[in-house]
C-alpha cells in the first residue's frame, strides 16, 4: 500500500471515492479543499492511499499556522465532521502515521481528526492521543417522500410550519448571485451571536466549487430576505452547514419554514438522510433538531500529540465565551464584517 499527497490529477479519484463511502460527508470532496485554499490561503495537505492501483482511503488536512505560534493540521477545518475514509482499515493508521510524519516536518503541535469513532487506533504507543467528545451530530434517516416525512412530524411541529406560511413568509431558491442578501442576514445573525463571520469569499467559493452540490435558500418577507441557509449534497446525504434568521423576524417563524423546505427537498430527490450538524446535547439548538426527528451521534474529535507538545484543552467555560461574545456584540456591522473574516480564517472550528 502506498500513501502519498494527492495531486491536481487526483481530484475526480478522489471523489468517485468519497462518494462510495457510506460515511462521506460533502467536507470530505475536493470542492471543500478548493474553497479552503481560495479563500483562506490555508495550505491543504490531501493524502490518499493506493493499493494496486485502486484508492483504498483518503484523509484531508488542512495546515493551520499563525506567524509566531506553532501550527497544527486538522482534518476538517469550520466543520464538524471529516476524518479519514478508507474501504481498507490497514489504510487508515497508515494515513494516519503519514499525517504524523508531515507534523512532524512542520514542527506542528498536533493533528486533529474529527470523526465519530471513539477510540482511535494506533500501533504506536509513543503518540499520546486525547480525545474530546462533547458534541454530537444530528441526524435524521428520511423517508421516500416530503409527504411520508410530514406525516411523521408531531402537530405542534406542523403547526409552526403553517404559521411561518400563514404570516406571508415566502421560501424561494437562490443562487450564486443572491450571496449579498445571503449575507446580509448571515452576517447580523453572527454579530447578534457574539461571533466573527466567515468572509464573504468563503460563501462565494463553496458555492462556486460545490455547484449543482449546493443550495442556497432564501426566506422572504415582503421581498425583505429575513432568513437564508446552504445546504450540502454528497451522495445519498444532505448537511446543512449554515442558516441564519434575523432576530427581529423570530416570532414569525421563518426558521421552520426555512427548514421544512430543505427537508422536503432532500426527501423529494432520494436523499437518505439529513444532516442537521453539531449541537450541544440538551441546549436549544438541540431541541430545535431533535423536534424533527433528528437523533444524536456522538463526535469524537482526536488530538494527536507531536513532538512532545502538551494538549490544553481550550477555555470553553460559558462564562468566558459570554464575555467575549458581548464585547463583539458592541461592534458596528460594518467594521465587524471587516475584521470578523480575518480572525474567523484562524478559527477552525
Amino acid at each position: 500500500m502506498n500513501v502519498r499527497l494527492a495531486n491536481n490529477s487526483d481530484e475526480k479519484k478522489w471523489d468517485t471515492f468519497v462518494q462510495k463511502q457510506p460515511g462521506a460527508s460533502p467536507y470530505h470532496l475536493i470542492a471543500w479543499k478548493k474553497a479552503v485554499e481560495t479563500a483562506y490561503g490555508h495550505k491543504t495537505y490531501y493524502l490518499i492511499a493506493e493499493e494496486n492501483g485502486q484508492v483504498s482511503g483518503v484523509l484531508p488536512l488542512v495546515y493551520f499556522k499563525l506567524p509566531v505560534l506553532s501550527g497544527y493540521f486538522v482534518s476538517t477545518p469550520f466543520c464538524d465532521f471529516g476524518d479519514a475514509l478508507v474501504s481498507d482499515d490497514s489504510a487508515k493508521e497508515k494515513l494516519i502515521m503519514k499525517a504524523v510524519l508531515l507534523a512532524r516536518e512542520k514542527s506542528a503541535k498536533y493533528v486533529e481528526l474529527r470523526g465519530d469513532v471513539q477510540q482511535l487506533s494506533i500501533q504506536n504507543k509513543n503518540l499520546p492521543v486525547n480525545t474530546i467528545s462533547h458534541k454530537v451530530r444530528m441526524l435524521l434517516e428520511l423517508p421516500d417522500s416530503s409527504e411520508i416525512l410530514w406525516g411523521s412530524f408531531k402537530s405542534k411541529l406542523r403547526s409552526q410550519i403553517r404559521k411561518a406560511e400563514k404570516n406571508d413568509l415566502v421560501f424561494k431558491w437562490g443562487n450564486i448571485n443572491d450571496l449579498h442578501d445571503f449575507y446580509d442576514v448571515f452576517s447580523q445573525n453572527m454579530l447578534e451571536l457574539g461571533s466573527p463571520v466567515h468572509s464573504k469569499k468563503w460563501f462565494y467559493s463553496i458555492l462556486n466549487y460545490y455547484g449543482e452540490s449546493a443550495r442556497l435558500g432564501l426566506m422572504r418577507h415582503n421581498d425583505k430576505p429575513v432568513g437564508t441557509g446552504i445546504i450540502l449534497s454528497n451522495n445519498n446525504s444532505i448537511t446543512i452547514p449554515w442558516a441564519s434568521t434575523l432576530r427581529e423576524y423570530n416570532r414569525l417563524s421563518p426558521n421552520m419554514l426555512l427548514y421544512w423546505n430543505f427537508l422536503k427537498y432532500a426527501a423529494d430527490n432520494g436523499y437518505k438522510q439529513f444532516d442537521f450538524g453539531r449541537s450541544t446535547p440538551d441546549e436549544g439548538t438541540y431541541r430545535f433538531k431533535a423536534q424533527w426527528g433528528a437523533k444524536p451521534k456522538s463526535l469524537y474529535w482526536h488530538y494527536i500529540m507531536i513532538n512532545h507538545c502538551e494538549f490544553k484543552k481550550k477555555d470553553s467555560s460559558s462564562s468566558h465565551r459570554n464575555k467575549i461574545a458581548n464585547l463583539w456584540q458592541k461592534l458596528p456591522l460594518g467594521v465587524a464584517n471587516v475584521i470578523g473574516p480575518a480572525i474567523r480564517k484562524h478559527i477552525s472550528l
